[in-house]
């Protein structure tokens, strides 16, 4: 007899990408780790790559997440100085 019983998270009717398989599934079918998500329709879950790179060029980009400030609040990665 298991000691813990291993349960999925999320709902079904819930859509996640899983980044192990690369494809869309319906509720929590692979451990969190290998997929994002939720996401309410599968058509945002089948772009969550896309959506993921687009967010990450914003934050690239975006003057106050830039790490090569070294004057001011926000400094480094941490928000502290050295």
């Amino acid at each position: 007899m298991a000691l813990f019983k291993k349960r999925a998270t999320g709902k079904p009717g819930e859509w996640y990408y899983c980044l192990q398989h690369g494809k869309v599934e319906e509720g929590p079918q692979c451990r969190a780790a290998d997929r994002m998500g939720p996401y309410a329709t599968r058509e945002e879950a089948a772009h969550a790559m896309e959506t993921a790179a687009e967010r990450n060029r914003e934050w690239q980009n975006d003057p106050r997440w830039n790490d090569d400030v070294s004057d001011g609040p926000g400094q480094g990665s941490t928000g502290r100085e050295p």
